[in-house]
């Protein structure tokens, strides 16, 4: 949890002025690349993690945002618990939509 307080400060002013999908895609490179496919194509380095532009497609969006602002708990030991501020949320889901084909998006 410090550590993310402190990776969200030391953005500085410049992520600060950026779009919501920027902002989104570099919490995503930062703290879930390293399991995650976080682009539009690619496997996940870590097979079981699903890549960002199918999770709109596999739950409502409005269940992830809860689930990020709770803290995401899998039932997995290697998921690193995450508990994200609404501004992130945002972000972090206004990027995995961008991922997505327009076609393929939940409401």
């Amino acid at each position: 949890m410090a550590a993310l307080a402190w990776s969200a400060s030391s953005a500085g002013p410049a992520a600060a002025q950026s779009s919501p999908t920027a902002r989104g895609q570099a919490i995503a490179e930062r703290l879930c690349a390293r399991c995650h496919a976080i682009r539009e194509l690619g496997a996940s380095p870590m097979g079981l993690a699903p890549p960002f532009r199918d999770l709109p497609k596999r739950y409502p969006v409005e269940n992830l945002a809860e689930a990020l602002a709770e803290g995401i708990v899998t039932g997995h030991p290697a998921m690193p618990r995450f508990t994200f501020e609404p501004r992130e949320i945002d972000a972090l889901l206004t990027y995995m939509a961008s991922l997505a084909p327009a076609g393929g998006r939940k409401p």
